[in-house]
């Protein structure tokens, strides 16, 4: 389920079997030999966000994206963000983001970080089975959690 007027409807029927948010994480990189790389891992992300909430939905809230950019103290963001939700129903709080600054701030196993594969100029199939494999990566990554709470 999306942060959407729609997916809201649906999750204030059903919040009881939605117990999870995921925030995807989106490093801007402003300088201008950065750009690229920093537009193709948003890219990445997202697509990556999309197809975990078309497996998980009925079970998953997706934040809409937190963007940042490497001035921003992570730790004081992602302190912030918890804080920001902890009066919200979802048990279990992730974070999606290819920047591997945010890996040094997991102390619970709420960040899910991926290396960011450039996925703009593969052709539909192949972005699409990349996209699988590291989806195949991530479940147990939740189910792990969820396991233990």
């Amino acid at each position: 389920m999306n942060w959407t007027g729609k997916d809201m409807d649906t999750y204030l029927q059903q919040k009881e079997y939605i117990d999870t948010l995921v925030i995807p994480l989106i490093k801007v990189e402003p300088a201008l030999e950065k750009m690229k790389m920093s537009a193709s891992a948003a890219e990445f992300t997202m697509l990556l966000s999309s197809m975990i909430e078309t497996q998980f939905k009925g079970r998953m809230m997706f934040a809409p994206p937190f963007s940042y950019t490497g001035s921003t103290a992570i730790t004081e963001l992602k302190a912030d963000l918890l804080d920001s939700f902890k009066e919200s129903p979802f048990k279990h709080i992730f974070f999606l983001t290819t920047d591997p600054a945010w890996v040094s701030s997991d102390d619970n196993g709420q960040v899910i970080w991926l290396p960011s594969i450039p996925v703009e100029s593969m052709d539909v199939q192949l972005r699409q089975t990349i996209l699988e494999d590291q989806l195949r990566q991530v479940l147990p990554k939740f189910t792990e959690k969820w396991a233990s709470a």
